[in-house]
C-alpha cells in the first residue's frame, strides 16, 4: 500500500533471448528466488507435446477461440508462428499488477515491442550468448535440432541480439552463477 491507501502496482518483468542463450534456466532461478513472483503462462493454438501440461507450459486452446480474442482485443501481445498462435492475456496481466503484484513474462523481441506499447513502464532484459560461436556450440550439445534448424536458429540469434538495444538491461551469459547473479539483482532492485 502506498501512503494513500492505495495498491501499488506491480512491475511487470520481460526476458528475451535468443534460442539457448539459457533464458529458461534463468527464469526458474529468479522463480525459485522470488516464490511470490507471478509466472506469465502464454496461450497457443497448437497441440499439446509429451511432458506438457495445460495452464503450466502453456493454456491450450482452439484456433476460433484464440481468433475471437485477437478480435476483441483480449491478447496484450500475439503472433502467428508456424501456423499456431502464441498469446499473452491482458486481462491476466492488467488483475495482476493491479493487484501489486509482480510478473515475469519470457517472451520473444517481437511479442517485448507489442507489451512495450501498452506497458511502457516494463523493466526489460535481453539474455546474450558471450557469442554467437558459443551459441551455436550449445545448440548442438543440446542434440535436439538438426543442422538445418541449428543455422536457422544462429541466423534468428543475429538478428534479435541486432535489436537488443529495445531492453533496458542486458545481462551476458557466461558463467551462470554470474548471470543469475545479475538477473536477481535487477530484479531485487526494481522490487524494493
Amino acid at each position: 500500500m502506498t501512503s494513500s491507501g492505495t495498491q501499488k502496482p506491480g512491475v511487470l518483468f520481460i526476458i528475451s533471448a535468443p534460442s539457448g542463450a539459457g533464458k529458461s534456466t534463468l527464469c526458474r532461478a529468479v522463480l525459485n528466488r522470488f516464490a511470490d513472483l507471478i509466472y506469465s503462462v502464454s496461450y497457443t493454438t497448437r497441440s499439446l507435446r509429451g511432458g506438457e501440461k495445460n495452464g503450466v507450459d502453456y493454456h491450450f486452446i482452439p484456433k476460433d477461440e484464440f481468433e475471437k480474442g485477437i478480435t476483441q482485443g483480449r491478447w496484450a501481445e500475439w503472433a502467428e508462428v508456424h501456423d499456431h498462435y502464441y498469446g499473452t492475456c491482458a486481462d491476466f496481466l492488467d488483475g495482476e499488477l493491479n493487484a501489486g503484484r509482480d510478473i515475469l513474462l519470457d517472451i520473444d523481441i517481437q511479442g517485448a515491442g507489442q507489451i512495450l506499447q501498452r506497458y511502457p513502464d516494463s523493466v526489460t532484459i535481453f539474455i546474450m550468448p558471450p557469442s554467437l560461436e558459443t551459441l551455436k556450440a550449445r545448440l548442438q550439445s543440446r542434440g535436439t535440432d538438426s543442422p538445418e534448424v541449428i543455422a536457422v536458429r544462429l541466423k534468428n540469434a543475429q538478428n534479435e541480439i541486432a535489436q537488443k538495444d529495445i531492453y533496458r538491461h542486458i545481462i551476458i551469459n557466461d558463467r551462470l552463477t554470474d548471470a543469475v547473479a545479475e538477473l536477481i539483482a535487477i530484479f531485487e532492485r526494481y522490487r524494493s
